[in-house]
């Protein structure tokens, strides 16, 4: 049997030379590749650890919950609306007010876009929500932004050039009150928070990358992750982490879609090619969260459900809050892959920006496709994404609502 005696401390020094002794180098490289050393593998591909902390929120979740029989059911249906409206990138460039142009002027806009791009709910109704007057229509939500951007340009106004935004003189608040002036009496929400997060990232861009956010897409040698890495260590504004249960969990909506837009507007090419773009997770907001649940794929226990109809307001990084986001990046990762597990062709699709003759449908109300469709598109977490966002928002403008989408006021999304 084993002695009962406490084991003495060693005094005396280990011998280095032994012949018993692990080679150090060795054991360094069996904790890297186990994933237990504190020490990054210089030669590893970069990783944004979104889709590992949003496992990591899903296991740990309390008041949020993934219904797996519904959430099969939601991805052959993804799948073959998707299919049959042709989603693929170039649907990116199909809207009106999204940038036409190839060049660096569209990575300018689009790196403008998505630094501002959060907190568009309002609680006033429709039509005295905050709204952009822009080619004889009224814009909301995200699409204000973008219209407002764009508005501004027509007028003469460089809104889109990070050495415009460090100059005080001339991008005086003022001004800037200008560009996102309302065609109603609400003004933009959290319009401080963007001012300053045009001050900061200005700065960055021209003290770090030479004033163009080009530069730092160069930098990230094609990689996707490398380039949300990228964006999160220098950028303030876009280091969307918090603490979940003791661990600092990362959920980066606005640095990936902004990847993600880069590579959709540009078709995978020129600034837009990443040779690890599946490495993108769904973009963490609020109407993801609410279509997900209206396609019974999220479930909510009774205290948060009743918290969210009753349109009361999560605190940013509040437990409920992140599970809402974590669980949901999860849940879209899951449907990514049944829909690769059912259809293995859609991997070897890739995502072709070339279009049969598809009918461009308004999308309804999730229901089953029955037609089959002509043609392989590509499917992964952004297109996904894209699809249920655009999807969602049809069925708020129905008013077709099964729940309104959880009310949290922050910059992150």
């Amino acid at each position: 049997m084993p002695s009962l005696e406490p084991i003495q401390p060693r005094t005396q020094p280990y011998n280095s030379g032994s012949e018993d002794e692990a080679d150090p180098e060795l054991v360094e490289l069996l904790r890297q590749h186990y994933g237990l050393s504190g020490k990054p593998n210089k030669g590893a591909p970069p990783e944004t650890k979104v889709l590992e902390n949003a496992q990591y929120v899903f296991d740990n979740a309390i008041d949020v919950a993934l219904s797996l029989t519904h959430t099969k059911d939601a991805a052959e249906t993804i799948w073959r609306m998707m299919q049959k409206k042709a989603y693929s990138t170039q649907t990116w460039s199909e809207h009106e007010l999204h940038p036409q142009a190839k060049d660096e002027s569209t990575v300018d806009f689009i790196f403008t876009m998505d630094l501002l791009n959060f907190s568009f709910w309002s609680e006033h109704k429709d039509e005295e929500r905050f709204a952009i007057e822009y080619r004889g229509q009224k814009w909301t939500g995200y699409w204000s932004l973008v219209a407002a951007l764009q508005r501004a340009l027509d007028e003469g106004i460089p809104i889109t050039t990070p050495d415009f935004w460090v100059n005080e003189s001339e991008c005086t608040e003022e001004v800037l009150r200008h560009v996102f002036r309302s065609a109603t009496d609400e003004e933009i929400p959290l319009f401080q928070e963007r001012v300053q997060c045009l001050r900061e990232a200005g700065d960055v861009l021209c003290n770090e990358f030479g004033g163009s956010f080009a530069n730092c897409i160069d930098s990230a040698n094609f990689s996707a992750a490398g380039l949300v890495n990228l964006i999160t260590e220098s950028f303030n504004c876009f280091r969307d982490e918090t603490v979940f249960h003791g661990k600092r969990v990362r959920l980066y909506k606005r640095a990936q879609i902004l990847v993600a837009d880069l590579w959709a507007c540009f078709n995978g090419e020129d600034f837009g090619e990443f040779n690890d773009i599946d490495k993108i997770t769904m973009f963490a907001d609020y109407r993801i969260p609410q279509m997900l649940h209206q396609l019974g794929c999220l479930r909510y226990s009774p205290p948060l459900e009743n918290h969210i109809r009753s349109q009361k307001p999560l605190t940013p990084g509040s437990t409920w809050e992140v599970e809402l986001r974590g669980t949901s990046i999860w849940c879209v990762e899951l449907i990514k892959r049944e829909i690769e597990k059912r259809h293995p062709e859609v991997k070897a699709a890739g995502n072709s920006d070339k279009t049969d003759d598809i009918e461009n449908e308004t999308p309804e109300v999730m229901t089953e496709v029955d037609e089959k469709p002509h043609k392989t598109y590509g499917i992964n977490a952004i297109l996904i994404d894209f699809f249920l966002y655009d999807t969602m928002k049809n069925l708020e403008a129905e008013h077709n609502e099964g729940i309104p989408h959880h009310r949290t006021r922050s910059i992150w999304y």
